[in-house]
């Protein structure tokens, strides 16, 4: 992979907006080259509800991006959630016309175009179309089917829609703004590049990324991704919560939400008291944290229950489907104080704060390994991975592996094509 090879980040989400620069050093550690960081105004959860003030809202992180770096900013990998995302399985098969020759990319993007084809709710679009495993002439838990024989190919396959005005006004605003989108990725996915281990993927996890207006879930097993889901709130809800419950305007309740807040009532002792300054010189408002705590522990109750269910849907208890990792959390929601009790108090399963200090160089800023850009950070793995296949000039095997990527990227960017022509 060439080392000076620059790929930028584009994280929109309901929180903020993040733009990214990172590269490979000589040691194979992401170095991150700077950070653009704007509030996110016009996103709500997920969804872009007004193209101006998050367009307005991307060129303010670009441009805080570009006076730190002086680096010339033309494409970005950019992530995508949201209420509207779904997941589903699918199987598909096709038929060789001649069994006596080799299984290739070719017969691997015939069954991919037959995928393409299935139908949709109304206003739906594929976003990601991920091969589970391949099953020849009946022989099942197939993961590399070139290079081998029969003549029924078969895959199943998770499927990650999306809809398709959701997506075309993200990709509006990233366009307005004057940026080319290199990748559209679903920011679970992305986030999983960053805290997860190849380890964990094939013990068997779920990646759960508590953001400001959703929570992202993607449960791993062999290596595969298994199941995700989009469950539509996230740490807003809670600053909301503590804002009606409290009585105390919105920035307070974020402040006492970051600084203050537990999950775990049990931790805070009656006579701790914190001290809101009055609105225009008026009395200051004392509240405890005992009670404060108890608001966040209902709201993070309800979101952990969410997750749980998409874990159990999944079959987690099952032999085949153990979950032998237990649960990651990241995202910003993810260092609430004691939510890793509490998470494994709901689910039973071992849990951990995902940071993406495994990828980061050492001298990397302390900020940037912080759950909050977890997803930013893994649209930047995901850039390098895309660009590595170019680099890459390995006879056989090699050739194999670019032409894959290539039909990829090749409905990827009709895909973006279509969006912006409509």
């Amino acid at each position: 992979m060439k080392e000076d090879k620059i790929i930028f980040g584009l994280d929109i989400g309901t929180t903020k907006i993040v733009c990214l620069a990172g590269r490979l050093n000589e040691h194979g550690k992401l170095e991150i080259m700077g950070l653009g960081k704007s509030k996110s105004l016009g996103v709500k959860r997920g969804i872009v509800n007004n193209i101006m003030q998050t367009v307005e809202s991307i060129n303010h992180a670009v441009q805080i991006l570009k006076q730190k770096t002086n680096l010339d900013i033309k494409e970005v990998c950019t992530g995508i959630a949201g209420q509207h995302i779904r997941s589903l399985q699918h199987q598909d098969y096709i038929t060789r016309e001649n069994p006596e020759k080799f299984i290739d990319s070719h017969d691997v993007e015939l069954l991919h175009k037959n995928v393409k084809k299935l139908i949709l709710l109304p206003g739906e679009e594929i976003i990601h179309v991920l091969a589970q495993e391949y099953k020849i002439d009946g022989e099942t838990e197939i993961k590399q089917p070139e290079g081998m024989y029969g003549s029924r190919l078969e895959a199943s396959f998770h499927i990650v829609a999306g809809q398709t005005a959701a997506i075309r006004n993200i990709t509006r605003c990233v366009i307005t703004s004057g940026l080319k989108i290199n990748a559209l990725n679903l920011e679970p996915l992305a986030s999983s590049d960053a805290v997860l281990s190849d380890d964990e993927k094939e013990a068997g996890v779920v990646l759960v990324d508590i953001g400001g207006g959703t929570t992202d879930v993607a449960i791993f097993k062999g290596g595969i991704i298994r199941h995700t889901a989009v469950i539509p709130f996230g740490g807003n809800v809670i600053t909301d919560d503590i804002k009606e419950g409290c009585s105390i305007m919105e920035r307070d309740a974020e402040l006492l939400k970051t600084r203050f807040g537990s999950a775990l009532p049990s931790e805070n002792k009656e006579s701790e008291i914190v001290s809101i300054p009055g609105l225009r010189g008026g009395e200051p408002k004392e509240i405890s944290l005992k009670n404060l705590s108890k608001i966040i522990k209902a709201r993070v109750e309800e979101i952990i229950d969410q997750v749980y269910r998409q874990v159990t849907s999944y079959g987690y208890q099952e032999g085949k489907n153990k979950l032998i990792a237990g649960v990651v959390l990241t995202g910003g929601g993810a260092k609430l104080k004691h939510i890793k009790q509490l998470t494994e108090y709901i689910t039973g399963m071992s849990t951990r704060i995902g940071f993406a200090n495994e990828h980061l160089a050492k001298d990397t800023p302390d900020e940037i390994s912080h759950p909050s850009y977890a997803t930013s950070v893994g649209l930047i793995l995901r850039g390098l991975k895309s660009n590595n296949f170019e680099d890459i000039k390995d006879d056989e095997a090699s050739s194999t592996r670019t032409k894959k990527i290539t039909f990829f990227e090749n409905w990827s960017k009709k895909f973006l094509n279509y969006l912006l022509n409509e």
